[in-house]
């Protein structure tokens, strides 16, 4: 009777020491991370960051994402700490659209978004009224339409900002250039392939992660030097801890900044 008893103290507390290993806590006694990312570059970032983070006692674990939705959604839920796949001027479109508490933590990358055409080899070849495919991110339609300005496309509006900018702040539009603002971001690439419109604007992320070169595939590019960094995003008030910070530390470490230009070669930059 007395080892039936002790067997039964020993399972209980057996279960107490391995319930012990949640909250955040690995059973090495290291802190656990979950970061929700998209699959490309942003998750292969991550991975390159694992091993530098586990030095300083951190387990990442890094949840894939297809979408621009879910991340946030998961992050606002708790299921993530921190998420890393968007922009500021999204990030900000989404706390003003669902009253998210979240907070940029640090940038890290910048993914220069392309123009993609399977009819033309360059801007200048695109035709009187010719159809411009873009995303149905509001957040991403300024940044479409001020890479077009600076290509000498359209005109924008004096005095408007133009990371907010939208179709009817055309002012000018010489091609008389139509602009289709349908499709999910993730839909682009095979509106590409499938030779709809006449250009796609399509993000890196996608781009790449379909196996396209951006640097080679797009008849245009934005200039590296854009505004729309993306980030890490975690709650508010989670900025300061331990683990928030050492993993914007270990992304903009040169260890972390050398392997993001070697691996694409300016497809995407890494921010200072």
């Amino acid at each position: 009777m007395k080892k039936l008893v002790a067997g039964i103290l020993l399972s209980v507390s057996a279960i107490s020491l391995a319930a012990c290993g949640g909250d955040g806590e690995s059973s090495g006694g290291s802190k656990e991370l979950v970061v929700g990312a998209s699959n490309t570059p942003h998750a292969e970032i991550l991975e390159q960051a694992k091993p530098l983070l586990k030095e300083k006692g951190i387990d990442l674990e890094i949840e894939t994402y297809q979408d621009y939705i879910l991340p946030n959604k998961d992050l606002e839920s708790g299921d993530l700490d921190a998420n890393y796949f968007q922009h500021i001027p999204y990030l900000e479109s989404q706390i003003a659209d669902n009253n998210y508490d979240f907070v940029n933590a640090g940038g890290i990358h910048i993914e220069p978004i392309g123009v993609y055409s399977k009819k033309y080899k360059s801007l200048e070849e695109l035709p009187e009224g010719a159809t411009i495919l873009i995303s149905n991110s509001v957040a991403d339609h300024g940044r479409v339409l001020s890479m077009l300005e600076a290509e000498g496309l359209i005109k924008l509006a004096e005095g408007v900002d133009k990371t907010t900018a939208e179709v009817k702040d055309i002012v000018e539009n010489p091609k008389n250039l139509e602009f289709d603002a349908e499709y999910e971001a993730a839909l682009l690439v095979q509106l590409y392939e499938n030779e709809e419109g006449d250009a796609v604007l399509i993000n890196s992320n996608y781009a790449i992660d379909a196996g396209l070169n951006p640097l080679e595939d797009s008849i245009a590019i934005e200039s590296s030097d854009s505004p729309y960094v993306n980030i890490i995003a975690t709650q508010a008030g989670n900025e300061d801890s331990k683990e928030i910070k050492a993993l914007v530390e270990v992304l903009k470490s040169k260890e972390i900044q050398d392997f993001i230009l070697e691996e694409w070669g300016g497809s995407v930059v890494p921010v200072k």
